[in-house]
């Protein structure tokens, strides 16, 4: 999913550039301490519900402490009511966003102003994003009333102040947006948070759940005992608890100023953070931070699972991210070295986005021989086997990801340990078929591809299918690389719940390969099946019953207790998107094993855990 950086902190020290700047963007700057007879409060602004009741009106002379000014991308300043100035109502937030438009802010915390302007409301992302909006004044006029006041006293979020229901449903005569609703903040996470849009809040010392960035934020939860997981995170266990007690932290203060700490799941926050509560594209609610604590690190180390028995087949799948041979040797070596340290050399290895041989040079090269030398190259040096590799090549520019790379599936596997079967391996567009040979199942193509034409893969990563034959028996395994979540609500839309708009491809992609998984079982009830890969959704997905439907598969991560079972940390949220699935043939003999060295942490080399299943065949 893409991401812009949010905008930090600034502020001018020479008054006269400053005036200069304001009156040349037309914003007046005054210090004269005039105001009107007839006052809109900040309550008024913001109102009971998400929308102002005055959005398009002209307000004037709003009072207000400077808490805090942000001075370039989305440029502003948040101000405050003074203290005895607030009403008495829990629903209406006592602060405003102050947008400046492209000119600098002019003002400082601790500056009483009063400001003049048109109350608006910015939905970040686009009116179709779904997301929330933000109350705020723009075009507006500021007078500077005085300066070094104190700043108004910070709303302390804990586990007690942030209610355990996530969010109201939404009204489904405004086609389930929650918009409209009356805020109830000691009822719903997203009320509480809304009732303080803008306004000082702090949290103390806090268990990090989602590892800071390459945009510098991180995720918080200040309810620790939320779905907490054994390694520190918060488990997203179903959509029903989407875990309020999440909230991500950035900082006013620009990073050469003050670096921002580098944090792992787990670690704390110590000291917590301090500032304005803002509302943005790429995560919703967001402590801005004007006073930052420090990390204390809590020594979270990257798993390692067990080497496989002498008996056992271990099967693996991993999402390498994009991986080319423009890529430094290094990201080559640390990726390999995790298949033999931290994976201990599984048997067959389903790699998913291996991209072409020049990456993403779109020049309608599809081959990508040299990624794959490259990579099982780097496993030998690493100490690992020589694995050999099947795959099938796209078509140029057909299966989604970045244009020009042309990321695909691959099987790596021991030929020390494992065997493929060969079958007229098949192209990007013929697919494979279960065939008959003898009592047995096989394929009409290996490798081959799973229905490629049908529409469900359109701009998609089509499966890969394979025999191995490991100490006698056949084993079929089909990787996949389901469709994105991209265009997917986030979990603080004003949709209650959110729309998902992309598992409808999801699902359709599962029914096919269940489907597929079917016909092989109907030749040979018993065959040996495992589906894995990436398969961008949970264990608790629609697209996930769709696997598992009429009992041709289940899926391996439920063999973990739940607070192991995630693959992916997401806005503080730890998840399953890659998993492993079995056929009835596999039996309940075997060991399944998230293996958590990448998600969790700040340094990653991919985005996802890989994952291991070892069973015999």
């Amino acid at each position: 999913m893409p991401h812009i950086p949010s905008s930090r902190a600034t502020r001018s020290a020479a008054v006269g550039a400053v005036v200069a700047t304001a009156l040349a963007a037309g914003l007046v700057v005054a210090t004269s301490p005039a105001a009107s007879a007839d006052v809109v409060r900040i309550h008024d602004i913001q109102g009971t519900t998400r929308v102002s009741p005055l959005a398009g009106q002209q307000v004037t002379d709003v009072a207000g402490i400077v808490t805090g000014v942000r001075g370039y991308g989305s440029k502003g300043f948040w101000i405050q009511s003074a203290k005895g100035t607030a009403d008495d109502d829990p629903a209406t937030s006592e602060a405003v966003f102050v947008f400046t438009g492209s000119a600098a802010p002019t003002v400082a915390p601790g500056d009483a102003v009063r400001v003049s302007g048109t109350v608006g409301e910015y939905v970040p992302g686009g009116a179709g994003s779904g997301n929330q909006s933000l109350t705020q004044i723009t075009k507006p006029t500021v007078t500077v009333v005085s300066s070094g006041n104190a700043l108004p006293a910070p709303v302390t979020l804990d586990a007690k102040s942030v209610p355990a229901a996530y969010a109201p449903r939404g009204d489904a005569a405004q086609g389930g947006s929650i918009n409209a609703l009356p805020l109830r903040p000691r009822s719903y996470a997203l009320d509480r948070y809304e009732s303080l849009e803008g306004m000082n809040v702090r949290v103390g010392s806090s268990r990090v759940v989602g590892a800071t960035d390459a945009y510098n934020e991180l995720w918080v939860t200040v309810k620790p005992h939320e779905n907490a997981d054994r390694r520190g995170g918060t488990v997203y266990g179903s959509y029903r608890a989407q875990n309020g007690g999440r909230l991500q932290i950035q900082q006013l203060a620009p990073v050469s100023q003050q670096p921002f700490p580098t944090a792992n799941v787990g670690d704390v926050l110590r000291g917590g953070a301090e500032g304005p509560l803002d509302y943005n594209q790429f995560g919703g609610y967001t402590l801005v931070a004007r006073e930052l604590g420090d990390v204390v690190d809590k020594g979270l180390e990257r798993e390692k699972t067990r080497r496989q028995g002498k008996g056992e087949l271990a099967v693996a799948t991993y999402n390498v991210e994009n991986l080319d041979p423009t890529d430094p040797q290094t990201q080559f070596d640390a990726l390999a070295g995790a298949v033999v340290s931290n994976l201990s050399s599984p048997d067959i290895v389903a790699l998913e986005e291996i991209q072409d041989d020049n990456g993403a040079k779109n020049d309608g090269t599809v081959s990508a021989e040299a990624t794959l030398k490259k990579f099982t190259d780097a496993v030998v040096a690493a100490g690992g086997p020589r694995y050999a590799w099947r795959s099938v090549d796209p078509q140029n520019n057909k299966d989604g990801g970045e244009p020009g790379g042309n990321i695909r599936q691959v099987f790596l596997y021991n030929p020390e340990r494992v065997s493929f079967t060969e079958r007229a391996p098949g192209d990007a567009t013929t697919p494979t078929e279960v065939v008959r040979a003898g009592k047995r199942a096989a394929l009409s193509h290996s490798p081959g591809r799973v229905d490629p034409l049908n529409d469900a893969w359109a701009d998609s990563r089509k499966p890969l299918a394979g025999e191995f034959v490991f100490r006698g028996r056949t084993v079929f395994v089909i990787a996949n690389h389901f469709g994105s979540k991209g265009g997917d609500e986030g979990l603080t839309s004003h949709h209650q719940p959110p729309v998902r708009s992309s598992e409808a491809k999801r699902l359709r992609q599962a029914q096919a390969v269940n489907g597929f998984v079917k016909d092989l079982r109907t030749v040979q009830r018993n065959a040996d099946v495992v589906v894995l890969g990436d398969i961008n959704d949970h264990e608790f997905s629609a697209a996930t019953k769709a696997l598992e439907d009429g009992g041709a598969l289940r899926s391996a991560v439920r063999s973990l207790p739940r607070s192991e079972r995630y693959s992916y940390v997401y806005q503080g949220n730890s998840q399953v998107l890659d998993q492993i699935l079995t056929s009835p043939g596999v039996g309940d003999d075997f060991h399944y094993d998230s293996v958590h060295i990448n998600a969790e942490f700040a340094r990653q080399n991919s985005d996802h855990d890989p994952q291991v299943l070892r069973f015999k065949p």
